[in-house]
């Protein structure tokens, strides 16, 4: 992949000589289409669309000070600056991030072949061309357990050479941690989105500079990394986006958690409450008790619009679990509300560009059962 013109149009937007860029899907496949974006507000360096993966994407309007503040806390948490292995679109805000660190570190980043599916020997070949002392890359978790199913020799000297391997857009299974802590991998667990430049909590603890509260259970953050809003949309800017009397600037999240000692503690999305025949259950926790199940790979539990439930509890999952002993451990250990009344078995979940389930596309499936 070529990423020239990517990083001088975002070299330009970030020094102020240029307007700011948006990068979206080019005509190729894997080749992303630079756009300049001159009714961005001044001082935006970015504008990067959400994922999409519950909606609408929403244009997020990102200052080059959030960006040069967020390059600068990750420096600081991680050990300075490197050189980084791009494994995520850049039309996102992973990928993006990435982009902008390169470029505050002055290194120049090893890209996968964006076309290309994501393999185990692409991920080694990649890896084992960076040259900085410092290595890094973000990836999404699905990502981390096909490196670590069944991994070669090569592929795993490969992963112990990164000082960081950045694990977010989701949430990482407990077995894909005991996998990577067995081979004792630099992982780090990150939380963020596009609103606040990508990861800004790292393994619970927030970055220098950025601030967590919770409110009426909802997770916000604050601090210099929070973007400008969304473009050419001011109430939904204005119900997510703030600046308290001490100037420090917030977004408040779709997330519920809670912030305890310095910790944040992500309970789920605001939105995965599933009210079935009126009793109230939690997809997160329906989820995480699948995902501990032997046989089960990987899971997304959602609500699904049904005439006798209202909503019923569906479920994809993959693996060689049997769905009714799935259905049963659920019953044993959440109750008879918490069981899926819909469970599809995959191959492999259905994912978006950056990595994440396909929520509307596996709820497609899961209405049509």
């Amino acid at each position: 992949m070529n990423l020239a013109p990517a990083l001088t149009a975002l070299a330009a937007a970030l020094d102020g000589t240029g307007a700011a860029v948006e990068i979206l899907p080019g005509d190729a496949p894997g080749t992303p289409a630079i756009t300049r974006v001159p009714e961005a507000p001044a001082g935006t360096a970015a504008v990067v669309r959400t994922s999409g993966s519950t909606g609408t994407p929403k244009r997020t309007l990102l200052p080059a000070s959030a960006l040069a503040a967020s390059s600068a806390a990750t420096a600081a948490e991680l050990g300075g600056e490197g050189q980084w292995l791009l494994a995520l679109p850049v039309t996102y805000v992973a990928g993006l991030a990435v982009l902008t660190r390169s470029l505050h570190a002055g290194t120049r980043p090893v890209a996968l072949d964006p076309a290309a599916s994501f393999t185990a020997e692409a991920f080694t070949e990649a890896a084992e061309s960076l040259t900085h002392r410092i290595r890094l890359t973000s990836l999404v978790p699905t990502q981390l357990q096909r490196l670590l199913t069944e991994p070669s020799a090569r592929t795993l000297a490969a992963l112990r050479r990164f000082d960081a391997l950045l694990i977010g857009g989701g949430r990482t299974s407990d077995a894909v941690r005991r996998e990577a802590a067995k081979h004792g991998l630099a992982v780090r667990l990150t939380y963020g989105m596009s609103e606040t430049c990508g990861g800004c909590v790292y393994d619970g603890v927030p970055l220098p500079g950025v601030r967590a509260r919770s409110e009426d259970g909802r997770l916000l953050l604050g601090g210099p990394v929070v973007a400008g809003g969304y473009l050419g949309d001011p109430e939904l800017t204005a119900a997510h986006f703030s600046t308290d009397a001490d100037g420090v600037r917030w977004y408040r999240t779709e997330d519920l958690g809670t912030v305890s000692a310095g910790r944040v503690e992500v309970h789920g999305r605001a939105d995965d409450v599933i009210n079935t025949g009126g009793v109230k259950v939690s997809a997160g926790v329906i989820q995480r008790c699948v995902e501990a199940l032997p046989g089960v790979e990987a899971a997304l539990v959602l609500g699904v619009p049904d005439p006798e439930w209202g909503t019923a509890v569906g479920l994809a999952y993959v693996g060689d679990a049997d769905g009714g002993g799935i259905a049963a451990a659920v019953r044993a250990g959440l109750g008879a509300a918490a069981v899926p009344r819909r469970i599809l078995h995959l191959d492999a979940l259905p994912l978006l560009p950056n990595g994440k389930p396909d929520r509307q596309g596996i709820l497609g499936l899961l209405a049509a059962l």
